[in-house]
């Protein structure tokens, strides 16, 4: 299959208000089935990746720490731990607003906690997933990564917050180049790396069967977009992340590997 399924999504949205203003009066039409899975992969030890999934709220997100043992993973569990806290949103503006302040009170806890142990980098990448009615919105900071798959096409909706990446916007890299570039694991933002956070949100629609992948990059490392691709339409999805998982350590995979898969579905409670 040619690179041609595989687009960039960079939505471009003056303010969060966008988001709220139209998902405000939204109702509940869809459900939302959810398969996760996380593995420490083949070298390492400790798995440094947390993930959420609350389809019960439209919450999902995925973080990869950085910082090695007691750093990274306090990282990922912390942003994990905060985001499990919020309680069920009651408009769209107050839910996207909510998920945002739990990630910067996170990232100033972090650079607090970095500073009380002496200067250690105490930080981590996340993607985060949020559905509202026919609305959607997601955030991220790093390499993590969000995929849709819509009617046999898949998207990488976020754009990689990384060294590789920007030698790639400029032209001095291909996708190929960059993905086997010795300094490939070089991430130009995340929680906990800077004093203030920037985080790109982006918003859309939401269609019934849409399918939605959040992983971190142990996965992207060892499975191609065509192979993510062919396993997401093949797989149901309470399996499909078992599945990339259990291929990528198969391929080899060094790093922690964790994924989420979730499938849009109409609300069969409610009335035709």
């Amino acid at each position: 299959m040619g690179r041609g399924r595989f687009t960039s999504l960079i939505a471009s949205i003056k303010n969060d208000r966008t988001l709220g203003e139209s998902m405000m009066l939204s109702e509940q039409v869809y459900q939302y089935v959810t398969g996760t899975c996380s593995h420490v992969g083949n070298v390492r030890r400790l798995n440094e990746d947390a993930f959420l999934s609350r389809p019960e709220i439209g919450l999902w997100a995925v973080a990869d720490g950085m910082g090695g043992h007691d750093a990274g993973d306090y990282a990922s569990k912390m942003i994990v731990e905060r985001l499990t806290a919020l309680p069920p949103p009651e408009s769209a503006p107050t839910f996207l607003a909510a998920v945002k302040e739990s990630v910067i009170l996170t990232n100033e806890h972090l650079r607090g906690e970095a500073e009380r142990r002496g200067g250690q980098v105490i930080g981590s990448t996340v993607v985060i997933f949020l559905a509202y009615g026919r609305y959607c919105a997601y955030l991220w900071a790093g390499d993590s990564r969000i995929y849709r798959l819509r009617r046999r096409e898949m998207t990488q909706l976020t754009r990689d917050h990384s060294y590789v990446q920007e030698l790639v916007d400029m032209g001095h890299l291909s996708h190929d180049e960059a993905e086997s570039h010795p300094q490939a694991n070089v991430i130009t933002r995340a929680v906990g790396a800077e004093d203030e956070l920037a985080l790109d949100v982006r918003q859309e629609l939401l269609i019934e069967d849409d399918v939605v992948l959040l992983c971190s990059d142990g996965l992207t490392k060892v499975l191609s977009d065509e192979q993510l691709f062919e396993r997401l339409s093949q797989f149901p999805v309470e399996s499909a992340a078992d599945d990339l998982v259990e291929q990528a350590v198969a391929n080899g995979a060094k790093d922690n590997v964790t994924a989420i898969v979730m499938k849009c579905t109409a609300d069969t409670t409610l009335s035709p």
